[in-house]
């Protein structure tokens, strides 16, 4: 004796729970993480972002600030944001571009000051120096740069180096203090000559 055939409803039945199963082992696998969620002392982060670019605006609306990452960290303990390799773009009031990059950094809270920490560099490129220094500081609101590290000052041919450097931006003066040496060559007769 045969046995009856199992109908469509028993069929669609099996089929959906096989479905099921199937989707069900699919969502139990970890996902594919992007990257390593970063932990210090300032706690677990509430978000990170990969191949970031930030732009902050004056009370005007014009950008005056913009760093690009390839990775930051925002910590809300402290409200501080971490930075990889940033890459900064500063305007001042009159709308003169200066560049700053170190190996890290730092947003403190509420986006200021902006802390540049390893092989920090400033640069002015329509005057023609940088800076190099280990730490930087930048104040965005007062447009003050400042480095309490030894740091040199190169507008070529000339050089200079200091224990202290600061820069106001919005004023396009600098200035080194404590233990200031330079190298200044002495002008030639071909430069003096129209």
């Amino acid at each position: 004796m045969a046995l009856p055939r199992p109908g469509f409803r028993t069929w669609l039945t099996l089929l959906l729970l096989a479905l099921g199963g199937g989707l069900a082992l699919l969502d139990l696998r970890d996902p594919s993480p992007t990257g390593q969620v970063p932990r210090d002392a300032a706690g677990e982060p509430d978000f990170y972002l990969e191949n970031a670019r930030l732009t902050r605006f004056d009370s005007g609306g014009r950008p005056h600030q913009r760093v690009t990452t390839p990775r930051l960290v925002h910590t809300p303990v402290d409200d501080v944001t971490r930075l990889e390799t940033p890459l900064a773009r500063l305007h001042d009031r009159e709308g003169r571009l200066w560049l700053a990059e170190a190996d890290s950094g730092e947003l403190g809270p509420g986006g200021n000051p902006l802390l540049l920490d390893g092989d920090a560099r400033l640069r002015a490129p329509a005057e023609r120096w940088e800076l190099e220094t280990e730490t930087l500081h930048y104040d965005a609101d007062t447009g003050h740069a400042w480095s309490t590290t030894p740091a040199t000052l190169r507008q070529p041919p000339q050089r200079m180096s200091g224990e202290r450097f600061d820069a106001w931006l919005h004023d396009n003066r600098a200035r080194l203090t404590d233990n200031v040496r330079g190298h200044h060559p002495p002008e030639t007769s071909e430069e003096s000559s129209p």
